[in-house]
Order: C-alpha cells, then structure tokens, then sequence
C-alpha cells in the first residue's frame, strides 16, 4: 500500500464526483489536516457483478478509514475515473465499480479515507465477461444532449445508456422486463415484470445501483399492480397504482349483464408495508364518464390510470387515459379537488381548442400551477409534449408551449415527457418509436435512432445514485 501526502485534497472532492457525507466536510475546504493515523488497507479483492458484466464489486477491509472509493481505467491506461465513496462499517467496504467496458481488461485500486489521510491500496485487475448475445443495441446521436444516461425497459432486460447509445448497465429479467423500468428520487431502480417467480400478480421490485433486488411491493388487499408508474418517497414509502375489476350489470345502458369493469386504485404503501391511504375510482367516479362506445363490451378498461405525481402542496395529480383526464385529489381526505379535461373537465381552457388534450400518458407536476404531458391524440396526426399553467382556485388552464418530432410522429399508445434543467424536455413517443430531447426553443439536441417501442425513457445523472438529482 501506499499512503498519500499529508496535506493531500480528497481525491473525491477533487474529481468531482458522488461523494457520501462522510466526506462531505473535507470538500468544504481545499485543504484537510490530518486528524488520525492513516487508513491500514488489509485485504481488498474484486469480483464481477453477477447481474451485468460491465460491472464489478470491490471488497475492502481497511483500519482507520470511514470511507473508500476506487480508481479504475482500462489495463495499461491511466486510472481516470473515480467510484463514489462508500462508508466502511466494521472495518469492511463493498465499493461497487460501474460503467465498464465488456470483454475489456480493467486496472482498480482502492482509495481509502480517513483522519485527514487518503491511503492507497495494490492494484487489482479484472477482465470482464461479454455482453448477452440478446441485448438490445442502440446508436444515439445529437449536438448538445443534456449530461448523464438515459434509462428504459427493452427487450427483457431494463438498460441504460450513455449519450453515444452505448449500453453502461443492464439487468436481465428471464420472464420479461415489461415495459417500465425507471430510476427513482432515492437512488434506486424500479421495474415491474409481469411475472416474478412464477407470480402472475408480480409486484414492483426495488433494485440498488448493482441491480440486486432490495425489496418487493405490492398493492395492499390484493390488487393488481399497474406498471404505468411508480412513485418513491425518501421515507421509504411508494405510491402505488393498483387494478380492481368488479362484475357489473351493463344491461341497462347498452351493455353486458356480466360486464367486468376495471378501475384503478391509488394506494400510498408505507416503508414496512402498511397501506396508508387509498383512493378508488369505484368511490367517486362514474361508469357514464366513459364514452358509450367504450363501455359495451364484456370487458371494460374503465380509467386506465397510467401517471401520477405529487403536487407542491403534496397531493396527487393523477392520469386516467381512458377519460382524457387530469385529476387532483387530496391526499389527506381522499377528495377529488378537480378535474381538468373529458366529459367532466371543470376548466376553463385557454391557448388550445377544447379538449387541451386527448389520451395523455406521464402527467407531472413540474412547478406551482404548472404541470407536464405528453399529449398522444389531442391532435390526430402529431403528438407532443405539452406544458400546461392552471389556476385551481379559478378553474382556468392555459397551454403555454409544445414540443412535438419533425416530421409528426404519433404516439397512440405509451410515451411520457421529462422536464429537464434549463427547460429541455426528454420526450418518448411510445408506439411512435422515437425518443427525443428538445432545448428551451425546441430544437432536438439529442436523439436514440430507431429505438423502437419504449414507453418511458428517463434521464438522470449518475450511476451511482439512479434518478437521484433528476426531475421525474
């Protein structure tokens, strides 16, 4: 091992990467005074990750250390790029190595941080597996993307790329991946196949940066899960959208006496489980709201809720495609507090004709008063992102701006639309196969060529920290 010079900057502070809070002192000045003895790196091995082979563990035991990073690069290359730090507990450290090159040998070494010292250890090497013959590939081109990767579900595998189309993660799903796969606020992936362990009614799985599985959710009283969306609180929570289908008598009004008839529920699952709160269409909508031509068959996709987010007064803004509706309720009392669009629109719309928008997919909550969509059929031969500014105490709601593919591309089915820093936009188009960015004027910036159907691309920063720092 070699220890580093006395008056040494942390090197994580330096190269600017994710660093824990550990660290986060040390960054504050340019200098760090040792406090303590230097960090004893005893042992220190690497490993691949089972699930991807661009991708690798570091196992660390070290004395007088709190954290520890790895430097890594290409063997016989400079060792240039930097993991984020991990905190050493009892003396040992997992540091996981991300982004790597397939069937490419790589050189590591671990960084150690403690009293004031950086320490670093003998160096390791690994030369890593080849891709699956089955993983999707991509090429992805543009003049000045936004930084960092996108992710999104392919194929049975949920991915992430770079800006060059490289694929940098994956992890495999052997029944299917369906077809969500996102980065969450807290730092971890969600993906819900549809079959988990043989399990028809597959819950969301939460995934950390290495892709293991840190737990399962499920819908509370056996609802069905929806893989639309999926919502992850810091506490530990999520917010779930779940199906329930009741047996209905239609007879009456045109349609089967035996008519099942699928709602979707909200459901705010707490850290351990428990079901803290839950909203259910069947409780304060009705069968009418659906046009009659949607609600003659044996089987009726009554509200199909496929978004929903938290407003900044904390309560939901929901999505029902079937409806052409954008919904607001209370996330205390349950009370719907309005609904803006379809037969039951409370709004008066300004800037667009009525509707404002027609089987919209990936409602969010952007600013005060201010909400995002992807507006899939309000015009009948062009899709597009589109920015609304409502006022809920006045029932007013304007079009502000839209962004839309040169030529029009049509997105029938799926697509979202992500608010990104400096007003771009990340805009997937769903069954249009086209997943775009747009600058503040709408020009295209970036683009995945021919990505085929994707129904929700996401941008964020780092891979360390999946969807942490980047706006749903």
């Amino acid at each position: 091992m070699v220890s580093g010079a006395v008056h040494l900057k942390y090197a994580g502070c330096r190269l600017g990467v994710v660093i824990t809070l550990a660290l986060s002192a040390a960054c504050d000045a340019d200098l760090v005074t040792p406090t303590g003895p230097p960090p004893v790196i005893s042992a220190s091995s690497v490993a691949p990750n089972p699930h991807n082979v661009l991708s690798a563990v570091v196992s660390v035991a070290v004395e007088e250390a709190d954290s520890v990073a790895v430097r890594h690069g290409l063997s016989g290359g400079p060792l240039d790029a930097l993991t984020a730090a991990v905190l050493v507990t009892a003396g040992q450290a997992s540091v996981p190595v991300l982004g790597l090159q397939a069937s490419t040998g790589h050189a590591f070494e671990v960084v150690a941080y403690g009293g004031g010292h950086v320490t670093v250890g003998a160096p390791l090497a690994l030369v890593t597996g080849s891709l699956p013959a089955d993983l999707p590939q991509f090429v992805a081109s543009g003049p000045a993307p936004s930084p960092g990767y996108v992710a999104f579900a392919a194929g049975a595998y949920g991915l992430v790329i770079d800006n060059t189309g490289r694929v940098v993660w994956y992890r495999h799903f052997p029944e299917g991946v369906g077809l969500n796969f996102q980065p969450q606020v807290t730092g971890r992936y969600t993906v819900r196949p549809p079959l988990w362990e043989g399990s028809p009614n597959a819950p969301w799985l939460e995934l950390d940066a290495l892709g293991n599985v840190l737990r399962t959710i499920r819908c509370a009283g056996g609802l069905v899960s929806r893989f639309h969306d999926v919502l992850a609180r810091p506490d530990g929570s999520y917010w779930l959208m779940c199906d329930e289908t009741r047996t209905m008598n239609l007879a009456g009004s045109g349609g089967f006496g035996d008519a099942k008839v699928t709602a979707t529920v909200f459901q705010h699952i707490g850290a351990t489980g428990a079901l803290l709160f839950e909203w259910n269409a069947f409780d304060h909508f009705e069968l009418l709201d659906l046009p009659p031509a949607e609600r003659s068959g044996q089987t009726i996709n009554w509200t199909h809720g496929n978004a929903l987010d938290l407003d900044a007064e904390g309560h939901l803004l929901v999505s029902f495609r079937n409806l052409s509706e954008i919904t607001r309720i209370n996330t205390q009392t349950g009370q719907v507090l309005w609904r803006m669009g379809g037969t039951r629109n409370q709004f008066t719309i300004t800037g667009t004709p009525a509707p404002p928008f027609s089987r919209q997919h990936g409602v969010r909550a952007v600013a005060p008063g201010r909400l995002l969509l992807l507006d899939n059929l309000g015009d009948p031969v062009s899709s597009r992102a589109e920015w609304y500014t409502y006022n809920s105490t006045t029932k007013s709601v304007s079009l502000t701006s839209a962004f839309g593919a040169t030529p029009p591309t049509l997105a029938g089915l799926g697509g979202t639309a992500q608010a990104l820093p400096g007003d771009r936009l990340l805009v997937t188009f769903g069954s249009g196969r086209k997943v775009e960015e747009y600058d503040a004027a709408g020009t295209v910036v970036w683009r995945i060529e021919s990505p085929g159907y994707i129904f929700r691309a996401h941008r964020f920063p780092s891979l360390y920290q999946p969807g942490a720092g980047a706006p749903r």
